[in-house]
């Protein structure tokens, strides 16, 4: 049996390269084409079911849903937006309150080096609410 192919290997969108011409063909032959085009119909059902599984996971239609009411979308973004201010002044609070604490337990020590840094730390803070009047 031969077959005759175009340069590539292989005929449009990577189909399989299509007989020249009519030869006879050995027996058995049938049977082979016929697992190979099953083979086939079971690869690309392979693909598709795994792409539509991918494509449920990433939840593409919800998204193009919320695409589709604008309404919806600005009123998402202003409750996203608002729960991460919230989230990040609530943050920020609880981190400089910490390290104020670790500050004045720190102070409370006395120790040479630490207290003097924390003394200047003071005094600049001082120094700039002096010269700022509000």
């Amino acid at each position: 049996m031969t077959v005759k192919t175009s340069g590539d290997g292989g005929g449009p969108s990577g189909q399989k390269p299509q007989k020249a011409g009519r030869e006879p063909e050995q027996a058995g032959a049938g049977q082979d084409q016929a697992v190979s085009q099953e083979e086939k119909l079971n690869a690309v059902y392979r693909l598709t079911t795994g792409l539509a599984q991918q494509m449920e996971k990433a939840r593409i239609a919800e998204y193009t849903e919320l695409l589709h009411s604008p309404f919806r979308l600005i009123w998402l973004n202003i409750l996203s937006g608002t729960a991460r201010g919230v989230g990040i002044a609530l943050g920020f609070t609880f981190f400089a309150a910490t390290i104020i604490y670790v500050l004045q337990v720190l102070g409370a020590l006395n120790l040479p080096i630490i207290g003097d840094y924390i003394a200047d730390i003071v005094r600049i803070v001082q120094h700039q609410l002096e010269l700022k009047t509000f």
